[in-house]
């Protein structure tokens, strides 16, 4: 059990790292299609267009990354003031939720996928792209963010990870020096009590 949490664990910070590089070749092309565009006074043909797949395509495909780092956003009141037992079922629930959601967007997202891979199908724009590839995005980000969920719901039952990644009513990414921001102290360099 531990092999595959660590497993899907290097998967998602390898999807994490993709996404990275996908938001800077989408920095590095609005860059080139601003020079070509008003400096070189040439139209552009695909810059658009990639930008908004590679912009798409590392929101998804970087989602498992977010959950690995309890990155998403949500509503903690309530599992900060919840303890042991409460606090653990509040977590299965809230992953469970999740789980289903996801599994849902994938088994569409592969429905769509193989429809545009199968049919052939191509952007209508100056470029066109064979859109299965960037629709790949969808399926692919949330089949591997459906296993951090499992991964990360296995985790909280073997005690490798805290309920809503909360010890105590701190989030664990925050509580000691393995945070950058606290590993001279608080934020700011103050002392930590």
């Amino acid at each position: 059990m531990r092999s595959f949490i660590g497993a899907v664990a290097a998967l998602s910070r390898a999807m994490g790292v993709f996404a990275a590089l996908l938001i800077v070749a989408a920095v590095l092309v609005v860059c080139h299609m601003v020079f070509v565009r008003y400096v070189l006074g040439w139209n552009t043909i695909w810059q658009t267009e990639f930008t908004t797949y590679a912009l798409v395509a590392a929101t998804l495909i970087g989602s498992p990354y977010v959950l690995l780092t309890h990155g998403h956003v949500n509503c903690d009141i309530v599992p900060i003031v919840a303890r042991g037992r409460t606090r653990r079922a509040l977590s299965y629930a809230a992953d469970a939720l999740g789980l289903v959601f996801v599994l849902i967007l994938a088994f569409h997202g592969w429905e769509f996928w193989w429809e545009a891979w199968s049919g052939n199908w191509y952007s209508d724009t100056v470029w066109r792209v064979p859109l299965w590839i960037p629709y790949f995005s969808l399926p692919l980000g949330m089949t591997l963010l459906a296993l951090q969920y499992v991964a990360r719901t296995l985790a909280v039952w073997t005690g490798a990870d805290e309920p809503f990644g909360m010890k105590g009513d701190v989030p664990t990414i925050l509580s000691g020096a393995e945070h950058p921001a606290m590993a001279h102290g608080g934020p700011h360099g103050e002392a930590r009590p």
